[in-house]
């Protein structure tokens, strides 16, 4: 979901795992491989938008490009999910890490190098941003 690419995800997944063997002896076990692996994951991608090519190809991916989802899936789910890669980049990744992976506020805080409240904030305006988008509440305040 953060390439928005299949194709480049799984690339960004088998560098993820390069990367993580060739410095699992910089490993600290300060924090658990996953938020580790994960923040491996995110640089990755990063480094996917960072490529000229990648700046010049019209990238953008709408649901009916996506592959077929179950049945059991809603459209209340596929607005909510359209509606969370619509988020500014930093609320999105901890909407991400924190709904769609079920990271802990800790385990996100690590893996994005921010603190536990900064993680609660982001997910705060988050939800106040998905609550505007989706209903047009009227106290939603720019984030």
């Amino acid at each position: 979901m953060y390439l928005h690419d299949e194709e480049l995800a799984k690339d960004a997944v088998q560098e993820t795992f390069i990367n993580a063997y060739r410095n699992l002896d910089k490993f600290r076990s300060e924090s658990s491989e996953k938020t580790w692996l994960t923040r491996i994951a995110i640089n990755c991608c990063k480094n996917v938008y960072r490529t000229g090519w990648f700046r010049h190809v019209d990238r953008s991916v709408t649901l009916d490009k996506l592959a077929e989802r179950p049945a059991s899936v809603d459209q209340e789910d596929d607005a909510i999910t359209a509606e969370i890669m619509n988020l500014p980049i930093k609320l999105r990744e901890v909407a991400l890490l924190c709904w769609l992976q079920g990271m802990t506020y800790d385990e996100a805080a690590d893996t994005l190098g921010i603190s536990r409240q900064a993680v609660g904030s982001r997910l705060n305006r988050a939800r106040k941003r998905l609550r505007f988008a989706l209903e047009g509440s009227d106290d939603h305040e720019p984030a």
